[in-house]
């Protein structure tokens, strides 16, 4: 039996080798799976031309995932410290990674990314027109922009960010309604400055259907990226934000009528009371399409700390319904990040998916850390070890203040609570001088 997307083969009741592999990661019947697949709430992002793809499912019903954001720029060339990047979150469990490489031999990457990657690969093929046609941003042309996009589904990859939802009826709302910080989307500046200079639509959403036919012949998952989230708290749920997200809305209801899978990418800068709101307003408006946020940063005020405040933000959000976090580096607004900052990032992404996971009640999501309990309760340090997030880190922290007995740290020493309590359970002594 043929089939185009995993929507339209679920919808056809055909369970893809995709399919099979996610059901069996998460614990989740076959069927139900497809039902939310043929639905559009979970999408399997699976370009055909990806070979060697390890497929996850992204969905409110699933285990919350995580994307990581690398790339060149002008200022930071270096193919190998990019490789090294994605080497790393793979190797950390990154389901997924957006190239955002904006200079240099940008298809030479991504293709080697296709070849050698197993991780959900993303790109916005919107950064590479402007690298690929090395003309101004005025002269590229609509067919252009649109060529791109076939070249990326072409090279095999799995999902794009387009943004489609800031044309020219919600360019003329921004305008109206003043922000703080305007537009901080980089790929939604592009693009209205694009249609500022030519006075034309912007040519994916004008050519939406063709972007449809494209996704569809090569199983390519849209996000429909938000070119109007909010970059300040001053800037967060207004007007400019949500009036995107209702064509966004619009978009999502038009891909499901062709097969299409659909993410929808979300804020941003927000302060943390306004998150639920948010993930239950885009639940609503996009009939429950898988939610993918940047953050949210719930602070402005800590640069070379906002995988913190990512963090917190990101927990917030997965709880209340967002499925797909993309991580925030130490290096948010200074620099590109390098190595170490990625590792950062990473780990303060997972952490908070996993927190999620657990307030949604996700199935086995409580069962690590009830084994970490128990390992603890026993002053099983191996044990403890073994269950760490970051095994290197928590062996290296012990490592580098040793105790003068094993069954307690440095901390308490013989004042230790668990060992002590142990001890007066099991009816012994308890020495604490």
């Amino acid at each position: 039996m043929t089939y185009t997307t995993q929507m339209n083969a679920a919808r056809a009741g055909i369970a893809t080798k995709e399919m099979e592999t996610v059901a069996a990661y998460e614990g989740m019947d076959l069927q139900k799976l497809m039902r939310e697949v043929a639905a559009g709430t979970i999408v399997i992002p699976a370009n055909k031309n990806h070979k060697c793809l390890k497929p996850f499912g992204i969905g409110n019903s699933l285990k919350t995932k995580i994307n990581v954001n690398l790339g060149t720029s002008r200022d930071c060339l270096n193919l190998d410290v990019e490789m090294k990047k994605v080497n790393q979150a793979v190797s950390m469990g990154a389901e997924a990674i957006m190239d955002l490489s904006s200079f240099g031999d940008t298809q030479t990457f991504r293709r080697k990314l296709v070849a050698e990657c197993p991780a959900i690969l993303g790109t916005v093929p919107i950064y590479d027109a402007i690298v690929y046609y090395n003309k101004a941003l005025k002269d590229i042309t609509s067919r252009e922009w649109i060529d791109i996009f076939k070249m990326h589904a072409e090279d095999g990859v799995d999902f794009m960010t387009i943004h489609c939802g800031i044309n020219r009826s919600t360019a003329d709302r921004f305008k109206a309604m003043k922000r703080q910080m305007n537009i901080v989307s980089r790929g939604g500046s592009l693009i209205f400055a694009w249609m500022e200079a030519t006075g034309c639509e912007n040519p994916f959403f004008e050519y939406y259907d063709e972007i449809l036919d494209i996704c569809n012949e090569y199983d390519v998952t849209l996000s429909l990226g938000d070119a109007c989230r909010p970059g300040c708290l001053k800037d967060a749920s207004d007007i400019s934000q949500i009036e995107e997200l209702v064509t966004l809305g619009e978009l999502t209801a038009r891909a499901w009528k062709k097969d299409v899978q659909v993410m929808i990418e979300g804020p941003g800068h927000m302060p943390m009371d306004q998150i639920q709101a948010n993930m239950k307003i885009q639940q609503t408006i996009c009939k429950g399409a898988p939610f993918y946020v940047l953050g949210p940063l719930v602070t402005d005020i800590a640069p070379g700390y906002d995988h913190i405040t990512s963090a917190i933000g990101g927990a917030i959000a997965a709880a209340s319904g967002a499925s797909f976090l993309c991580y925030v580096t130490p290096a948010e607004h200074l620099r590109l990040p390098n190595v170490d900052d990625v590792k950062e990032g990473i780990m303060a992404s997972k952490i908070a998916a996993h927190a999620a996971d657990i307030a949604k009640g996700i199935k086995g999501a409580a069962d690590w850390d009830n084994q970490m309990a128990a390992a603890r309760q026993k002053l099983d340090w191996e044990a403890q070890f073994n269950l760490a997030l970051d095994p290197e880190k928590a062996r290296r922290y012990r490592a580098e203040s040793k105790p003068e007995r094993e069954d307690t740290c440095t901390m308490c020493g013989k004042m230790c609570s668990v060992r002590n309590m142990n001890a007066v359970l099991a009816g012994e002594d308890v020495d604490v001088v």
